[in-house]
């Protein structure tokens, strides 16, 4: 099993609780035009963003259900084949709708889905490899939101900065050897952290702020990292 020593320390439901606060926060505060503002995911506005947030609810659903090879039918049925294609499947479903019928809904669903999650505390939920700790999930969920409100551009308060720093670091890093057994990630300065893959040889230092984009799939070509680091450092949770 995946050694999670490095997540010791934050408690994976109160980083989701206060990640999904600071979106609903945000976004009750959009009127108008506002929701078109772009995102930083290519072709995805605010309005994308929300449709989007609100699609994957129905996926947290079904890990909490056990109804994940119901649910996964479902969208290959619909041409769902894969993450990208059912991420768009999601945001047809919502993103023409008055957003703030939109939001209420994703409001009452991530309500019960952090109730839920937070009541599993040391059991697990279910994905498609098989029963999961929900501990773990929380964390990739309080990720996703994270990098989701990064990508609509939500504000980050000088008091909590620095704890949604540590904890996305230290998340980053449980998140790629995870997926990744091979890779080692060892902090050289305050900032930095090598990644070395004895399986592919790469090995090269990035910042934690790169980590943290590059785990999330949120770099590209002028983040300096060659095609080959990119991809080492590309983790999806499924």
């Amino acid at each position: 099993m995946t050694d999670d020593s490095v997540l010791a320390g934050f408690d994976p439901f109160d980083v989701l609780d206060r990640e999904a606060v600071r979106l609903d926060a945000f976004l009750s505060t959009l009127r108008n035009n506002e929701w078109d503002t772009l995102s930083r995911c290519r072709g995805w506005s605010t309005r994308h963003m929300l449709a989007h947030l609100t699609a994957s609810e129905e996926w947290y659903r079904a890990c909490l259900d056990g109804t994940v090879a119901a649910y996964l039918e479902e969208m290959a049925a619909q041409g769902g084949t894969d993450q990208d294609s059912i991420n768009a499947i999601g945001v047809a479903k919502f993103v023409d709708r008055d957003p703030h019928e939109v939001l209420d809904q994703w409001r009452s669903s991530n309500f019960e889905t952090r109730h839920e999650f937070r009541a599993r505390g040391g059991g697990t939920v279910l994905i498609p490899s098989g029963e999961y700790p929900a501990r773990w999930g929380a964390f990739h969920l309080a990720g996703e939101l994270a990098t989701h409100a990064d990508d609509i551009h939500v504000p980050i308060a000088d008091d909590e900065d620095e704890l949604r720093w540590a904890w996305r670091v230290a998340y980053s890093r449980f998140a790629l050897t995870e997926a990744k057994p091979d890779v080692s990630i060892e902090p050289t300065t305050n900032t930095h952290l090598r990644v070395h893959s004895p399986d592919t040889g790469v090995d090269f230092e990035v910042s934690e702020h790169d980590l943290m984009e590059g785990v999330m799939g949120r770099l590209g070509d002028s983040s300096g990292l060659s095609a080959e680091q990119l991809e080492l450092l590309r983790h999806r949770w499924d």
